[in-house]
């Protein structure tokens, strides 16, 4: 979703297609170390976002905790090596707010990373993401002053719309519940007599709070900072904590998204939730005032964001039309 959104924001720019090196899951395997090195040897690209990552919700994150920071400790380590081996000298690594201890000072800086306890519903998955900065900034104290490697980290809040991934039990939250809704909405226009006595269940209490970007707003902010003029972005930064927050500075909780996505959507019918599935963390707002400062700042509402999101999806699945 990430990269695709990055792709779209250069050729807009007016990178030509031709300049990009395009890869798909099935044509290079990140966790492969060998793979990505010939990938590297051959390619020698100039710059390098590395917005790949195995993703999910919070029943992925518990399910498949091994898997997550397995594949994803790989994918970073192979990509951020093998740049440096060929000379990348400018990279960007995408990272993620949960990188925050559970009960981080709200709204979270950047200078909470690794002052307390992870949540533990996606404690693997953030091990890997701040393993990933620690990995961008290391090359860069090693290697910044005799290779001019120049590694910068990216933490995007919750992210949503084009290219989103809908699977039924391992999405994030809003393509979890555009999927949900519309079948609901459907189910209830092929059953009318089901009426007012439909309702679909969320998961957990709807009371924590979320903050969420439109994935376009974070290919721009990513665009941004990896072309930041270099003495700029180190005069925001320090070389131990040089990552910077990505977010839209609003929040709401779960509760209000769901009658968003549910007016958005058009569903009619009642909202449940369901206390006996786990919340997740309480609260997860992202202080972004340094990205503000570099002078960057959203462009997409949270309303209008998942009226383009429905719109993918309806254009991605018309099986459910």
């Amino acid at each position: 979703m990430v990269g695709s959104a990055i792709v779209r924001h250069l050729l807009a720019g007016g990178l030509q297609a031709e300049s990009l090196l395009l890869r798909t899951h099935a044509e290079l395997d990140l966790t492969c170390q060998a793979a990505v090195r010939a990938f590297f040897e051959h390619e020698k690209p100039d710059l390098v976002y590395l917005a790949a990552a195995k993703v999910g919700g919070i029943h992925a994150n518990n399910f498949y905790p091994a898997e997550f920071i397995y594949q994803n400790l790989m994918m970073e380590a192979n990509v951020i090596h093998e740049s440096w081996r060929v000379g990348v000298q400018k990279l960007l690594f995408l990272g993620s707010s949960c990188i925050y201890p559970r009960l981080a000072p709200q709204p979270m800086s950047e200078n909470a990373l690794l002052t307390g306890p992870l949540e533990p519903t996606n404690e693997p998955y953030a091990i890997a993401k701040i393993a990933g900065i620690k990995l961008c900034e290391s090359y860069n104290r090693q290697y910044g002053e005799s290779h001019g490697t120049d590694y910068r980290s990216v933490m995007p809040t919750n992210l949503y719309g084009p290219g989103d991934n809908y699977h039924p039990e391992n999405s994030h939250v809003i393509p979890a519940m555009i999927r949900r809704f519309h079948l609901a909405k459907l189910d209830m226009e092929n059953n009318p007599a089901s009426g007012i006595r439909h309702s679909v269940m969320i998961w957990g209490t709807g009371t924590p709070l979320r903050e969420f970007l439109y994935v376009d707003d974070m290919a721009a902010a990513s665009v941004y900072v990896m072309n930041l003029d270099k003495a700029v972005f180190a005069a925001h930064t320090t070389p131990m904590q040089s990552h910077i927050n990505v977010g839209s500075g609003r929040e709401v909780t779960i509760k209000e998204l769901a009658e968003t996505i549910a007016t958005v959507v058009g569903y009619k019918g009642s909202i449940a939730f369901d206390p006996a599935k786990p919340d997740g963390s309480p609260r997860k707002l992202m202080e972004s005032r340094r990205l503000r400062d570099l002078g960057w700042m959203p462009n997409v509402g949270l309303e209008e964001g998942l009226r383009l999101a429905y719109h993918d999806f309806l254009n991605a699945h018309q099986i459910y039309s």
